[in-house]
């Protein structure tokens, strides 16, 4: 495959590289029989390798963000302030549009208005549209902004919202929202402290200007996610602040471990942030160096996210409807009114974890040609003003 000289390889891969571990997630969603029966986090009832799987999916979210926000540097690069404000509220609605309709499909084959699921292309969404504004404030003022927001939110957490408690739900707080005796939002991925995220992933492209040299900003994202992560570990140990819950002392060694390191996602701690987008600072700087098949794969998923994530969503369920078929289960169960682990009647039903890891290959290994045919197909079809949406 031939290089595209226009891109940054390096983001390319490390955009793949969390797609890729995020098709593990959602294959687990459908595929682990204990999906059914508890949470992965669940200290008391997961073992060391369930949590691992989980626990390395937190990066996907993360890295989305971030890149998005450098990837709205780089357009912004093109174009002027005000286009880059189009542009940004353009696709954020697309994105809104498409997690509202599209996306929840894909999750549920069943359209289901009643129960609206805002999830992490909403987020997406949501963000960049705040970015619209927030990418015109000057970098010295934004930064330590998002910074305060991001190390600051944290003591908010006991905060219900009063009687603005739908917006704060919106805003903070993983949940329902009622918007009409038969229609109701669930906010999954609360805003704060998210739109903070991109922004500081905007002002990440002015390290890939072509004055910048390449070696200074290696050591420069190293030193950054180094110390991230240093950090995460400084203030994990103390226990008092970061995270939504403190970690425990277990009899069991693997425990501990778990609970030392079962971060709230939702919404993100300071310390879930601290390590997920510490060590992808650094894996940002070594891929410069990467080279190789699977290396190539990566790039090449990094550079059609969008496509990858909706059909990939379709595969996984469509691969689970006939798995449900052929194990003796009604394969109207996986038509779903919200989520497919909410089914308990699918109790019983799913595979063990090595089952799901073996699914999650081939997935991901038969995507490969078809996302190769529409990276090829975008490129030589350029005058499809509709194809930068995906």
């Amino acid at each position: 495959m031939a290089q595209d000289k226009s891109r940054v390889q390096s983001l390319d891969f490390l955009k793949g590289l969390v797609i890729v571990i995020m098709a593990l997630d959602h294959v687990r969603d459908y595929f682990h029989r204990d999906i059914f029966y508890f949470s992965p986090t669940d200290i008391d009832q997961t073992n060391g390798w369930l949590f691992f799987t989980r626990f390395i999916t937190h990066f996907c979210a993360p890295v989305f963000v971030l890149l998005a926000g450098t990837s709205a540097f780089f357009v912004h690069q093109r174009i002027g302030n005000s286009e880059l404000s189009k542009w940004l509220i353009k696709r954020g609605l697309w994105l809104v549009f498409a997690e509202i309709v599209i996306i929840a499909f894909g999750w549920r084959f069943l359209f289901n208005f009643n129960s609206i699921i805002f999830q992490v292309i909403w987020l997406l969404g949501i963000s960049m549209i705040f970015l619209a504004v927030f990418a015109h404030i000057p970098k010295k003022i934004m930064i330590p902004v998002c910074l305060i927001v991001i190390f600051g939110h944290n003591s908010l957490d006991g905060f219900t919202g009063g009687q603005f408690s739908d917006l704060w739900t919106l805003l903070h707080v993983r949940g329902p929202i009622k918007l009409t005796e038969n229609v109701r939002i669930i906010s999954a991925y609360p805003l704060i402290p998210w739109i903070f995220v991109m922004p500081l992933g905007y002002h990440l492209g002015s390290l890939y200007n072509s004055s910048y040299d390449p070696s200074a900003r290696r050591r420069l994202l190293i030193k950054l996610g180094l110390s991230a992560v240093v950090l995460f570990f400084v203030i994990r140990i103390f226990n008092v602040y970061g995270n939504m819950t403190p970690w425990l002392h277990y009899d069991e060694f693997t425990k501990t471990v778990i609970s030392f390191f079962n971060i709230t996602k939702y919404p993100p701690s300071l310390l879930y942030l601290l390590i997920t987008l510490g060590p992808s600072l650094i894996v940002l700087a070594w891929a410069e160096h990467f080279k190789g098949t699977v290396y190539n794969m990566m790039v090449l998923f990094g550079k059609v996210p969008m496509f990858f994530y909706i059909i990939h969503i379709y595969y996984i369920h469509l691969l689970a409807l006939f798995a449900v078929y052929l194990t003796g289960y009604d394969p109207n169960l996986m038509f779903v009114e919200i989520f497919i682990t909410f089914e308990t009647r699918l109790q019983g039903y799913g595979f063990s974890l090595g089952v799901v890891y073996l699914v999650w290959l081939f997935v991901v290994l038969t995507l490969y040609p078809v996302c190769v045919w529409f990276w090829n197909y975008k490129k030589t079809h350029r005058h499809y003003w509709w194809l930068s949406y995906l």
